[in-house]
């Protein structure tokens, strides 16, 4: 199975809970009035698209009846598309590192749970499927089970990992990781990092601490921060962007286990409120069950029926 076919199974109850929902709405009515306008925002809000854009959305539905785009309830699905896939390829950014000096760095946070250290093994899957040389760094030190499952990855593909004993310093081993991909003039560094919360300030002082080494030893690194995100949280994916943005430049947002939820509607929301490229998205537990996101590969999966039989897109 293709990863445009595996895109399309796990954005299964999504579709239920956001498409689906929206064909029934047009099928349900005969014409656009206000009932039709309050049960169409009610179907966006409860498809984990966000408050802000949901708005947005019904301010563009509401000009295009204006603009006689929208005559009839029939219209509203494939507007809605073009809108959506509008929202999704603004900004889409590439995953080249072609034009980096080695190492390119990587470096990888967000919450506890959300699969941050699995995204970390699949991305070093995937960079050395591309011939490039990958070391890790296991910086999230707090957690041994972390040290333990990078360095598993580690083992699993072929990877080196820097890991020091649990309750170290993890800008050391941020250091140490360095000054290994240097020496041993690896293509790729990507750095794990612990689980951070707004409200816990030493973990943002260490954040911050591990951007010092990072840059007084490679200039232009980090060169990707990705923040990683669950898509079963829905909403609370949104309110982890907003307190991650806060405190580090994200340059990118990893969402994982869009298969199995009905809440990938969220990533409409994210692309819409923060326009943080989405770099990659996860439908697995296989090594290459995580690939770089393609707006147009995710709006045709996200609006595909059921039973259509789609060929993979390449």
């Amino acid at each position: 199975m293709g990863f445009f076919d595996k895109l399309k199974k796990g954005l299964n109850k999504t579709r239920q809970n956001f498409t689906e929902k929206i064909e029934r709405l047009a099928l349900g009515y005969a014409r656009i009035d206000d009932e039709f306008l309050e049960e169409l925002e009610e179907t966006l809000l409860f498809s984990d698209v966000g408050v802000q854009t949901t708005e947005i959305l019904m301010d563009k539905v509401r000009q295009g009846i204006k603009e006689k785009k929208i005559s009839n309830p029939q219209d509203l699905q494939p507007f809605l598309i073009s809108e959506i896939t509008a929202i999704l390829e603004r900004g889409e950014a590439d995953v080249d590192y072609a034009n980096v000096s080695a190492p390119a760095v990587i470096l990888v946070i967000g919450v506890n749970g959300v699969g941050k250290t699995t995204t970390i093994g699949k991305l070093a899957s995937y960079y050395q499927a591309q011939n490039k040389s990958v070391l890790l760094a296991a910086a999230d030190t707090f957690r041994a089970a972390a040290i333990d499952q990078l360095q598993i990855w580690g083992e699993r593909t072929g990877t080196e990992v820097i890991a020091h004993a649990e309750g170290s310093d993890p800008a050391a081993v941020v250091y140490d990781a360095l000054q290994a991909a240097k020496a041993r003039k690896k293509d790729m560094l990507i750095i794990d990092t612990a689980g951070r919360l707004h409200n816990k300030k030493n973990l943002m002082d260490e954040l911050n601490k591990i951007y010092r080494i990072i840059q007084r030893e490679i200039p232009s690194a980090p060169h990707d921060t990705l923040l990683v995100l669950d898509a079963g949280t829905g909403q609370n994916a949104i309110h982890q962007t907003e307190l991650f943005t806060q405190v580090a430049p994200i340059t990118g947002i990893v969402l994982t286990k869009l298969d199995g939820t009905a809440k990938g509607g969220v990533i409409i929301g994210l692309k819409s409120q923060f326009n943080i490229p989405i770099k990659w998205v996860g439908v697995g537990e296989g090594e290459r069950d995580l690939q770089p996101f393609v707006a147009k590969d995710f709006a045709t999966a996200l609006f595909s029926q059921a039973d259509d039989t789609t060929a993979d897109v390449k």
